[in-house]
């Protein structure tokens, strides 16, 4: 470690294919794993609601990590704690690969999330020590994001051609063994980048937590990262169960609503530049509100297929993307100061709302219908709008 942060002697692809592995792979453990989810129950011997806990806690993990496993970072090093992540994700993976039982399927996602976000804490750490004040972080920030988009189109695909032609543990395996590849290349020439003048200041979370701005664009951020938690949670059941779909045909038709997010994130620079922060987040609850209209018409009035359920979603994946635009600029804005802290919280707040929320939403109301997805998007926009209108007031106020 040197008191400056580390250039790697990388060049961009290089450095891209070094750290991106670990971010696709937190995103692609959920993903995958989306076609066998209606067989766990008869799999495992268990409840649909147990079956949910192995999403929704994977969720809560993640978002968790980001204040966990930060400070630990800052402590002890980057690569110790993304390789004992990766080496985590990897065992747990295996063991999935090997499990018959709904306990011990639920303690190995769990820890299988650890593993997660302990290895994308460090990979984002790693960037920021390395690149934040080079302009190659925003190419990598960039095709992060554009790896990621993907992720959700091709991870039930790919999920659903294993387990039609392997088994569902296959999808374990898989998710196994491209994690020792990564953390193999990893441990050749993955070097420590944390500065050794790193502060160690501990940060209150107090001014983030009394911020009106901080809260209306964290739960907008909730309500669009809910959104789509709901819909994968719901979209098996509906798709697969009421709508005689196969995994694969569920697969492809799942993709759409992310080719549609992907499109649109293309455009969504133009979009922010035009509305600013406020527009594109007022932009973005509306069309949740839309497409939850959408869905309770279609559930009322028509039946469980393509039309009624996935084009809905395709209003709500333009939401999602106005929304996650702005967001994260519009909640820390004000808190240059204690980004790392501000940003941390921010995750976790959102993962627990999500995670919570959504799950209640699942459980509670019909996972198998159109329901627990319009009742969770149109609540949460509502209160979106509500906190953004006392936002707006509470400026006039004071100007």
């Amino acid at each position: 470690m040197s008191p400056k942060p580390s250039v790697w002697a990388y060049s961009l692809p290089t450095a891209l294919l070094l750290m991106a592995p670990f971010d696709i792979l937190a995103s692609l453990a959920m993903d995958i794993y989306l076609p066998i989810v209606p067989a766990m129950p008869g799999i495992l011997g268990t409840s649909p609601a147990i079956v949910q806990l192995t999403l929704s806690l994977y969720m809560v993990m993640l978002g968790l990590g980001q204040i966990i496993f930060g400070p630990i970072s800052d402590r002890i090093g980057r690569r110790p704690v993304l390789v004992s992540g990766a080496i985590l994700f990897a065992a747990a993976s295996f063991c999935l690969a090997l499990s018959s039982a709904a306990i011990p399927f639920v303690a190995l996602r769990f820890l299988q999330a650890v593993g997660a976000s302990a290895a994308l804490v460090a990979t984002f750490a790693t960037v920021r020590d390395v690149y934040a004040d080079r302009p190659e972080s925003v190419v990598i920030y960039s095709l992060f994001s554009s790896m990621l988009a993907f992720v959700p189109a091709l991870g039930p695909i790919a999920g659903a051609l294993l387990a039609d032609r392997f088994g569902w543990r296959s999808i374990f395996v898989a998710l196994g063994v491209l994690s020792v590849l990564a953390v193999l290349h990893a441990l050749l020439r993955w070097h420590e980048t944390r500065p050794m003048t790193a502060a160690m200041s501990r940060r209150s979370f107090l001014p983030v937590l009394r911020s009106p701005s901080f809260w209306t664009y964290t739960l907008g951020f909730s309500a669009a990262m809910g959104t789509f938690f709901v819909f994968f949670s719901t979209a098996p059941l509906v798709l697969i169960d009421r709508a005689g779909y196969s995994e694969l045909e569920f697969s492809f038709a799942f993709a759409t609503a992310a080719v549609v997010m992907i499109i649109t994130t293309r455009f969504a620079k133009r979009f922010v530049s035009r509305w600013g922060n406020p527009g594109s987040l007022l932009r973005g609850m509306v069309m949740l509100l839309m497409g939850a209209v959408l869905l309770s018409m279609g559930q009322v009035f028509g039946v469980p297929s393509f039309w009624t359920f996935i084009v809905p979603m395709w209003v709500m994946a333009i939401g999602i993307v106005f929304t996650v635009s702005v967001t994260a600029n519009g909640a820390l804005e004000k808190f240059g100061d204690i980004a790392g802290s501000a940003v941390a919280l921010h995750f976790c707040v959102q993962s627990l709302i999500v995670s919570i929320g959504g799950t209640v939403a699942v459980v509670r109301l019909q996972g198998d219908t159109a329901w627990p997805l319009a009742a969770f998007s149109s609540i949460m926009a509502i209160v979106v709008l509500i906190a953004q209108g006392w936002l707006r007031h509470r400026g006039r106020l004071r100007a």
